[in-house]
């Protein structure tokens, strides 16, 4: 599979498209004036201690309080609560996190105002962007991800991923990151991290550990609401988590942003560095790479395949809901296997769907009806296939004997939705046009006007279908009557490109004539 990434700047922000096989499969948008990105740290202030939700809500700086629950405060909430005072009191600069005394966990079925009461400072991070009318949602498990490993301060454990499958891999990474670990810090390492060295993983490492030191100096005399620490750009956050052998390209219209990946690159895959690539052609970089031609066909209500079935996507409070028809679609004259054929299709779509639009939630598909149990499998096997390449949390239901499968994704942020309708710009959006004879006495006058101040040799040229009216009848035909009326020869041409009620004088030299 070959990757893309293709990243246009503009100046209210970023956009990020990612091509799988140049397949638009995910599409992001970083505003210039982002804020409250999830992987955020933030110094909040406790606000309102709701023990029925067993929940606080916390000043952040946004508009609206976050929401922190008991089940996100992590088992590390006092040395976190700790940690973030004596930071903040660190006025010398003294402060050695190798001699930091963890305090001893809090219990899974406590309550948030036995950790959190009296209302103090705490650092944070972002979960949940703001969505709608609801404020951030909020964790104290803060976690520093690298392109290897992961960082949790406040414990000492070390977990392998366990995408990586081979037992003597899983216990050489677990030995080496035990032993170049520092105190007060738990590892799990990423699946990315499989056949590493020694000397990649401890640069990794280390990174993260000086980012660390990084958010103790930021907390040094701060006075909440404050950011800490942003996460990383959109960009190179999708490059450490993306970034593998399939990546074949990356094509930036921006020179700072450029230089900026180039040399992230060059850091992390040195190998890789000459993928990236500036791009100056002059045409929209979305238009030359085919993205702009993808999201007009991949939003809004309806969505194409290319057999001829389609795909309708509506959208509730509650949930998402997917509707499969199989459109024109005849692959034999077996009605369960073209049933099949159709499911199986829509399924890669809507699998895609929900990485491009970022749907999150609970997703309802309604497949065309089969009905073998072996096809029934097969469609989830697919679908669970298609739906690998996720990096949202998501689980896949076998479908129900009405012959609904029930998806359930992770939303971070916002749902993306694109308006890819346009504006006629014959109606204005009206619906309604000028009828024909009323744009007959239109051109008409035009022409009288036209004719009086000595024009000649004219050329007249409309949509096609009001070529066909204005020359219908030939003999009889309007232009014929215009030809008389005015003793003037006049030309008629039709151009596709007009809308309905378009039209344009041009005279012997081809120039258009502005009216």
């Amino acid at each position: 599979m070959n990757k893309e990434l293709i990243i246009n700047s503009a100046p209210q922000g970023v956009e990020i498209a990612l091509l799988e096989d140049k397949r638009l499969v995910e599409l992001h948008n970083e505003k210039a004036d982002a804020s409250f990105a999830v992987g955020d740290l933030y110094l909040g202030k406790v606000r309102k201690l709701i023990p029925g939700l067993n929940a606080a809500f916390v000043d952040v700086g946004f508009e609206k309080d976050a929401f922190l629950h008991y089940t996100d405060l992590s088992p590390y909430a006092r040395s976190l609560l700790k940690f973030t005072q004596q930071s903040i009191n660190d006025q010398a600069g003294s402060f050695d996190f190798a001699k930091f005394e963890v305090e001893p966990e809090i219990i899974k079925t406590g309550k948030i105002n036995e950790v959190v009461g009296g209302k103090p400072n705490v650092l944070v991070q972002i979960l949940k962007e703001p969505i709608a009318a609801k404020g951030p949602r909020l964790s104290c498990e803060i976690s520093l991800p690298g392109r290897f490993v992961v960082i949790t301060p406040f414990n000492d454990v070390v977990a392998v991923s366990r995408k990586i499958h081979s037992s003597e891999e899983r216990k050489r990474l677990q030995k080496i990151i035990e032993a170049i670990k520092p105190k007060n810090f738990g590892v799990i390492v990423r699946t990315a991290a499989e056949g590493k060295n020694t000397a990649e993983l401890h640069e990794d490492l280390g990174a993260l550990v000086e980012t660390w030191k990084t958010i103790q100096q930021n907390l040094r005399g701060a006075v909440a609401p404050a950011k800490i620490l942003s996460e990383q750009t959109k960009t190179t956050s999708m490059l450490r988590d993306l970034l593998n052998a399939d990546f074949n390209r990356i094509v930036v219209n921006d020179k700072n942003i450029y230089n900026d990946t180039k040399s992230y690159i060059q850091r992390i895959a040195p190998d890789k560095a000459e993928i990236v690539s500036f791009y100056h052609n002059g045409a929209p970089i979305f238009d030359q790479y085919g993205v702009t031609k993808q999201v007009k066909a991949a939003f809004g209500k309806t969505v194409n395949l290319p057999s001829g079935a389609y795909l309708i996507i509506e959208h509730t409070e509650a949930l998402h809901v997917i509707d499969v028809n199989s459109g024109y679609k005849s692959v034999s004259n077996n009605q369960e296997q073209n049933a099949l054929e159709t499911n199986l299709e829509a399924a890669e779509e809507i699998a895609r769907q929900l990485r491009l639009r970022d749907l999150g939630g609970i997703i309802v598909a309604d497949f065309i009806d089969m009905k073998l149990p072996e096809n029934k499998k097969k469609l989830l096997d697919a679908m669970e296939g298609f739906m690998k390449t996720d990096r949202a949390k998501h689980a896949v239901l076998p479908i129900s004997k009405f012959g609904l499968m029930q998806i359930t994704r992770q939303r971070m942020k916002p749902e993306l939705n694109i308006n890819t309708m346009e504006v006629c710009s014959a109606c204005n959006g009206t619906g309604k046009i000028s009828s024909s004879l009323v744009l007959e006495d239109e051109i008409e006058k035009n022409l009288h006007y036209l004719i009086t101040h000595s024009h000649n040799n004219l050329t007249l040229s409309v949509h096609p279908i009001m070529y066909a009216y204005l020359t219908k009848g030939w003999i009889f035909s309007k232009l014929w009557k215009w030809k008389r009326q005015f003793k003037q020869n006049i030309k008629l041409r039709q151009n596709t490109a007009y809308h309905l009620t378009e039209f344009h004088f041009f005279d012997q030299h081809e120039e258009e004539i502005k009216l």
